[in-house]
């Protein structure tokens, strides 16, 4: 087990364990997941954007155990400008357009407000016009809840839970060395290794990338061969709340866009493009006496992935975004028009929209 200052007390767990062995009916069990993964694309061009792309594969169910619950997965493009948060040494750029918003205590009820002359971005203000410069950088964009005793765990657990929910949204998603697309092997510790289906992901995802494998559903990674971010500068909004869940376990969700301005990797480039990545994830945090799990790891319940130019039809683990070359021959749309910024509306309900349309628009950029 990784050792750190926020994990829960070594002894705390050793004591669950050894409650689980003397006094509950039965032996833990492994827990299991079923996964769907819904792909949707987005790419980017000239005006309003375009090119967002969907695909639904038949679900899967692996495992026997007490989750019959769905890791739910989607990738998409919608083309749009957000805004990257902090991280060290990668990214570039406030906006000082003006100050940052409250913290996101709960779901809001309408889209950011369009501005009405947008300026393109550029390698000093990579996310001037767009709603997500007056968004958080980095960790900051990421709101926890007051904890309270809930299921298996006390206060103290329950904020320990959350101050490692946190690391991992950090660690798979805002790490320079991930966006740089080396192994997320910090986040990748956070998560149970007794999850037999999701290990097999894992293992699969960054070997052999795939429709179904895709190491983008959970983490965010560039080609550095290819692309580079646009300073040090990650901007972040979302929120993460929790319940209780099954056999008492703490249930956690996490709803976050990540914006990431980004160069082409060649020296001297400067034309700034955004890929927006808007990640829920559902971690179970289990009672070692009722589930098979090492201390201080969550099992995944789900997750879905909303990304707006990030690459279209390509597996190849990393986001492709295109820039004024690519975008001007890309094509319009099939599908609904999505709002990249918008959060008003949860990623089931943007899904259930999208259908079966393998092409959209986003609203602005």
């Amino acid at each position: 087990m990784r050792k750190d200052g926020e994990s829960i007390p070594d002894e705390e767990w050793e004591r669950f364990l050894r409650e689980a062995e003397a006094g509950t009916q039965g032996a833990p069990e492994e827990p299991s997941a079923r996964a769907r993964m819904v792909t949707r694309r987005l790419r980017e061009e000239t005006g309003p954007p375009t090119g967002w792309r969907t695909h639904q594969p038949a679900r899967r169910r692996r495992g026997k155990g007490w989750y019959m619950v769905g890791l739910l997965a989607a990738i998409g493009l919608l083309v749009v400008a957000l805004a990257p948060g902090r991280v060290v040494g990668w990214f570039g750029g406030g906006d000082g357009d003006s100050a940052p918003l409250a913290a996101e205590s709960e779901r809001p009820d309408q889209p950011p407000a369009t501005r009405a002359a947008a300026q393109p971005p550029t390698v000093d203000q990579p996310f001037r016009g767009s709603p997500a410069a007056r968004w958080n950088d980095g960790a900051a964009g990421i709101s926890l809840p007051a904890a309270r005793a809930t299921g298996w765990m006390s206060r103290e657990q329950v904020a320990q839970a959350l101050d490692r929910t946190r690391n991992f949204l950090v660690a798979s998603s805002l790490d320079p060395g991930v966006l740089r697309g080396e192994r997320p092997g910090e986040a990748i510790a956070l998560i149970n290794p007794r999850q037999r289906d999701v290990q097999d992901y894992l293992a699969n995802a960054f070997r052999a990338p795939s429709r179904e494998n895709d190491p983008l559903l959970l983490f965010s990674r560039f080609r550095k061969t290819e692309v580079r971010l646009a300073g040090d500068v990650v901007k972040t909004r979302g929120r993460v709340t929790y319940r209780e869940g099954e056999r008492g376990a703490v249930e956690v969700t996490a709803d976050v866009t990540y914006v990431y301005p980004v160069v082409r990797a060649a020296a001297g480039s400067d034309e700034v493009a955004r890929t927006i990545v808007r990640r829920e994830t559902v971690m179970s945090w289990d009672n070692p006496a009722k589930v098979v799990i090492e201390p201080g790891t969550f099992s995944l319940v789900s997750y879905k992935v909303d990304t707006t130019n990030g690459g279209c039809g390509t597996f190849t683990g990393y986001f492709t975004p295109t820039f004024s070359a690519e975008r001007a021959a890309t094509g319009s749309g099939d599908g609904p028009e999505v709002d990249p910024y918008d959060r008003s509306t949860s990623m089931d309900a943007r899904m259930r929209e999208a259908g079966e349309a393998q092409c959209g628009t986003a609203t602005r950029s």
